[in-house]
């Protein structure tokens, strides 16, 4: 026999799940923007053949690709009020609030896998290109800005894509630190109603729906950006499979 839905249940919890998600979008924005504009230039060190600046974004993302990200929230909001100095520092409106601490948290942490990502397609730029860009007088900066960037971004979007949906499922953890995002609401519900089905179900669609948007937005700036590597289609006998 099929389970019962309380539909009122979900009806009447349906406002706070909006509220939630508006929570969720927001930190999920916000982290990625702010992850993106430090993962470019740290990229940049990141492949450069100076140790002096490469070897600290090395130890950067290797720290933060390396540790859980629940634990470097914990660290955050918990960990630092610990220290007397930084309760005193003017520092200490930003760390003691919760949202900060979770958006702290989740920039650095994606900063850290974008930087990466990046990093590969930087370096997975094939050598034509530059001494091409060389062969037109591009000094270096002219070169990262016309034609490495450009194509190293474009190339990354397929892994960068994973990216942010790792991260949107992510953003589940911030609960634990007191933030009412989706899932907060989810145990909230639960715990009033004691119906796991409507509060977990009904918090399910909402990621559903988000990573399905998400993935759509993703697939179509593919289409945009990186239809010219696709396979062309070749001339062949009748009948014959297409080269892919």
């Amino acid at each position: 026999m099929s389970p019962v839905i309380d539909w009122d249940v979900v009806r009447e919890a349906l406002p706070l799940f909006v509220r939630g998600w508006g929570v969720t979008l927001l930190l999920l924005s916000s982290a990625l923007a702010a992850g993106f504009v430090l993962a470019v230039p740290l990229a940049v060190l990141r492949v450069s053949r100076y140790p002096l600046l490469a070897l600290p974004v090395r130890a950067f993302t290797f720290v933060f690709r390396g540790t859980p990200l629940l634990v470097q929230l914990s660290l955050v909001y918990y960990g630092l009020a610990q220290f007397p100095a930084i309760r005193e520092s003017v520092a200490w409106p930003l760390l003691r609030d919760a949202w900060f601490c979770a958006w702290a948290s989740f920039t650095l942490n994606t900063t850290a896998y974008t930087t990466e990502i990046f990093a590969g397609a930087l370096r997975a730029t094939p050598a034509g290109e530059l001494e091409a860009a060389r062969a037109i007088g591009m000094d270096a900066v002219a070169q990262y800005r016309y034609v490495l960037l450009p194509a190293a971004l474009r190339r990354a979007l397929p892994q960068y894509g994973n990216e942010v949906v790792g991260v949107m499922h992510a953003t589940a953890i911030v609960s634990a630190v007191s933030l009412v995002d989706l899932t907060r609401v989810a145990r909230d519900v639960y715990a009033t109603s004691l119906l796991p089905l409507e509060a977990f179900g009904t918090v399910a669609v909402f990621y559903f729906a988000t990573t399905f948007g998400l993935v759509g937005l993703f697939r179509l700036a593919e289409q945009r950006w990186l239809g010219h590597l696709r396979a062309t289609v070749t001339v062949a006998p009748a009948g014959a499979a297409h080269a892919h």
